[in-house]
């Protein structure tokens, strides 16, 4: 499997001892950076690079899944779900990484570095990359609303309202 790997400065350290225990599990991993400390990086660069590594990876159909870390992980969840066609799911537990695939199919898993150990981390991945999409037909048709949104900006027969978005 591909693991696509983005970072801030507070997941730095976690990303460097991340990618030899993924490599050493047989993975290839891409770092999308960064690649040294700065207190002052920008995250968004990274994590959508990360995201845009999956998209492209499972468009040519390479097995390949996203990890991107940042203090809370929040930021980073946000950033890569800009990426249309990315599900990107904030991990906090081995149950919250385990429903992410099963439930939501999710390609991309957002962990805060700063709220976990290395040991936790390394144990939520796991999970998410071994836990496959369940395919049941609700979680199907779910996602396929979710994808209809991001291209047309509504959901048909479910009463999102487009015209919303363009009042602000």
């Amino acid at each position: 499997m591909r693991i696509h790997i983005a970072t801030d400065h507070a997941g730095l350290d976690f990303s460097t001892d991340l990618q030899e225990y993924l490599a050493g599990s047989g993975h290839e991993v891409i770092d999308h950076g960064p690649t040294e400390y700065d207190a002052l990086d920008d995250y968004p660069a990274f994590c959508i690079n990360a995201a845009l590594g999956v998209l492209h990876d499972r468009a040519a159909g390479v097995e390949a899944l996203g990890v991107v870390f940042g203090g809370s992980g929040n930021g980073e969840q946000i950033a890569a779900n800009k990426v249309n066609g990315i599900r990107a799911a904030l991990v906090w537990n081995v149950s919250t990484a385990k429903l992410a695939r099963e439930h939501n199919d999710a390609n991309v898993i957002s962990i805060g570095a700063r709220q976990h150990s290395f040991d936790e981390v390394k144990t939520f991945i796991d999970a998410f990359i071994a836990e496959p999409f369940s395919g049941d037909e609700r979680h199907v048709r779910r996602i396929a609303q979710i994808a209809e949104y991001e291209t047309t900006g509504t959901i048909a027969g479910k009463g999102v309202d487009a015209g919303l978005s363009e009042r602000g």
